[in-house]
């Protein structure tokens, strides 16, 4: 199976910043899309950001020149750098990625979730 363990998030003021870390282990061939999401109380969760195999980025609006996503290929690991962070920042941030595995003479792709990690930015 695969696992995605998040780490970093906390207690910050507004304009502070916080590092998210999400590790993926298991059995596992490569990564291809991966991606923080987060969901704040009430509401639905919705895309932070992601990142392909080859480095290309995608930022919602929100977060544009203020996070930035990255990841280490060889430690199956990304990361969300938080800069300049607002109170409306607030949330669970999941983290996510398409996995594939090799079993028994075949690949897998599969889509897996991190448990989350709370951010709380007060004002």
């Amino acid at each position: 199976q695969v696992q995605l363990v998040e780490s970093g998030g906390g207690l910050v003021q507004a304009g502070g910043s916080l590092r998210l870390s999400c590790a993926a282990s298991g059995s596992i061939f490569s990564i291809s899309a991966m991606g923080w999401y987060r969901q704040a109380p009430a509401k639905q969760r919705e895309l932070v950001a992601t990142i392909t195999s080859g480095g290309r980025t995608n930022y919602a609006d929100s977060v544009k020149g203020r996070f930035t996503i990255s990841r280490d290929n060889a430690k199956n690991t990304q990361y969300l750098q938080m800069n300049s962070l607002k109170p409306e920042d607030t949330a669970v941030y999941y983290c996510n990625a398409d996995v594939t595995r090799y079993r028994t003479g075949r690949f897998y792709t599969d889509n897996y979730w991190g448990q989350g990690t709370q951010v709380t930015v007060s004002s």
